[in-house]
């Protein structure tokens, strides 16, 4: 097996920093879930320890400034 992939490999940066804005936009979704499940919680001293409201803002806030240097990126050529 060929790793990474001939897609990867040959890939340009900005084509890498759109994937890796996309996973972390994924990242930030999860974390949302995260934060709504613990705001429904039955019980509410049972709180946690992740705090999944900061860990989505940091994520969403990282995976959109990747997006934004690819768009500019590949919109360069």
């Amino acid at each position: 097996m060929n790793w990474p992939p001939d897609f990867l490999r040959f890939a340009s940066d900005a084509t890498i920093a759109a994937l890796w804005g996309g996973v972390l936009l994924s990242l930030s979704l999860l974390a949302m879930l995260g934060d709504l499940r613990r705001r429904r919680r039955a019980d509410i001293n049972a709180v946690g320890w992740v705090p999944w409201r900061d860990l989505s803002a940091l994520a969403a806030f990282a995976g959109f400034v990747l997006l934004a240097m690819a768009v500019s990126g590949l919109a360069k050529g």
